[in-house]
């Protein structure tokens, strides 16, 4: 998996040789199977800096833990959602071992007793690696290694590696790479036994740096470097965005689990061309597009990376500069697969994740799509939802009723009020074109007579020139001032 520096070069020595075996480690029998082992990243890694090696199907056992009070059938689907990221991630699941504890064994979180059990079903099935869907600190991974004579990775590891995969942009390119870069360097110490000194002995000055400390300290510049590029792209991000504001441009994001249809919903109102796959995380860079409502107003679309459930907390860090499109934005068209075997637990990890960036505030319009699938679940999924929709991206259907009921809830957050501006002050009036929609406007003894729709913060900067506020019936009677 695509665990790789975009400018440095590998590191080669981050990662243990599969042939460099430390006689003293184990058996000799077990020496023997750890050097012949295709394992992917780590110890007993037949890559480099690869997580999964996809120069082949590696063949992966998953591994979960229900912990105590835990939900059997939660933790099944998690399961099944992980044996479809592996999946993406260019794997095949060959059998998949659940447990069920009172809590988390701290040295290799699923006890002793079940890593012995998982590497015999590992070595039955000629297995690469072993997947476990809870996230393992770098202490339980190395010592599930030691055990299992092959790579250990977690639900992170998988998932970062899926994104490395689908960046294109150099911005999402550099927001993985520094995902990846923050799980690796708590890692690195687990190779350092294979390190060399720099120097030593007597009569020299010390022992000098290890190479680990010398390639962790690279990585901390290529952190440093990463994170000064993406605190830039914010801040032009953010100009942008304040720029958007002092306009009448309105905008809205769509947001939804991974493989909900987001993308093609995007294409279906906008003709963005977007890429369409039936497979996790195919998009990732945001799109933007601009969207003619039926109304006549036009608003910005938005695509944004899809979400899942125990979502790297890695990434969201990373991706804060593309999330920032969510958290600006004037409307949340929420899309969630009404195939979809839980689409509650779908919904629950979507807002999870608009808590933490700060969008949890933002007006929300769920959009229940794939009703050509399973129209009986979107319709009942819709009415328990007031007023949500359910559409069918593929086929069209429901699309009108959602492009009136995104306009209606776009134009229920401005204001509509009635202007009179001076003839003196043109300046009051290129602010009215400016950061509103003028509606209509006359000629008065007095100067111009306009009707505007304006957000709450225009609203109050015009405040001094209102004399009437109409109301949406009177807008849609055609009032207009005479």
């Amino acid at each position: 998996m695509g665990d790789r520096l975009h400018d440095d070069p590998p590191l080669a020595e981050a990662v243990g040789d599969p042939d460099d075996v430390d006689p003293g480690d184990g058996p000799v029998s077990d020496q023997q199977g750890i050097s012949d082992h295709r394992g992917a990243f780590g110890e007993f890694g037949g890559e480099a800096t690869g997580l999964i090696d996809r120069t082949f199907r590696e063949r992966i056992v998953l591994a979960g833990v229900t912990l105590d009070r835990g939900d059997p059938e939660a933790s099944e689907a998690s399961m099944d959602e992980l044996a479809r990221l592996v999946d993406t991630a260019g794997a095949d699941p060959v059998a998949r071992v659940l447990q069920t504890r009172d809590a988390p064994d701290r040295a290799t979180y699923v006890g002793q007793g079940k890593a012995r059990e998982l590497r015999a079903v590992s070595d039955s099935l000629d297995a690469d690696t072993v997947v476990f869907d809870n996230e393992l600190t770098p202490a339980q991974q190395g010592n599930l290694e030691e055990i299992l004579h092959r790579t250990a990775l977690d639900r992170t590891a998988v998932i970062l590696d899926i994104f490395a995969q689908n960046a294109s942009s150099p911005e999402g390119k550099a927001q993985v790479e520094l995902a990846q870069l923050r799980y690796r360097l708590p890692r690195l110490r687990r190779s350092g036994r294979t390190f060399s000194q720099q120097g030593g002995g007597i009569g020299t000055r010390g022992p000098g740096e290890t190479q680990l400390e010398v390639d962790r300290r690279r990585l901390m510049r290529r952190v440093g470097r990463l994170e000064s590029d993406l605190a830039r792209i914010r801040k032009n991000r953010s100009t942008q965005s304040k720029a958007r504001r002092r306009t009448r441009n309105r905008s809205m994001a769509i947001v939804g689990y991974t493989n909900a249809g987001k993308s093609t919903l995007l294409n279906r109102l906008t003709d963005a061309g977007v890429l369409v796959e039936d497979r996790l995380f195919a998009t990732l860079d945001a799109t933007t597009r601009r969207l003619q409502l039926p109304g006549g107003e036009a608003v910005f679309v938005s695509d944004t990376v899809g979400f899942v459930r125990k979502l790297p907390h890695q990434l969201v860090e990373a991706f804060k500069s593309t999330l920032d499109v969510v958290v600006d934005a004037d409307l949340l068209v929420h899309v969630v697969d009404a195939s979809a075997p839980d689409p509650e637990g779908c919904i629950a990890a979507v807002r999870s994740v608009l808590d933490e960036i700060g969008a949890d505030r933002v007006p929300e319009l769920f959009v229940f799509n794939k009703a050509d699938v399973a129209p009986d679940a979107a319709r009942r999924l819709a009415e328990r939802e007031p007023g949500s929709v359910f559409v069918s991206a593929a086929n069209g259907e429901g699309i009108d009723d959602l492009l009136s009921t995104i306009g209606r809830r776009l134009r229920r957050q401005t204001i509509v009020a009635e202007l009179l501006v001076p003839y003196d002050r043109g300046d009051v009036l290129a602010m009215a074109h400016r950061e509103g929609e003028v509606l209509g406007t006359t000629d008065d003894e007095a100067g111009w007579r306009l009707v505007v729709r304006v957000d709450e913060g225009s609203a109050g900067r015009l405040a001094d020139f209102r004399v009437d506020e109409v109301s949406e019936g009177e807008l849609a009677d055609g009032r207009l001032p005479e």
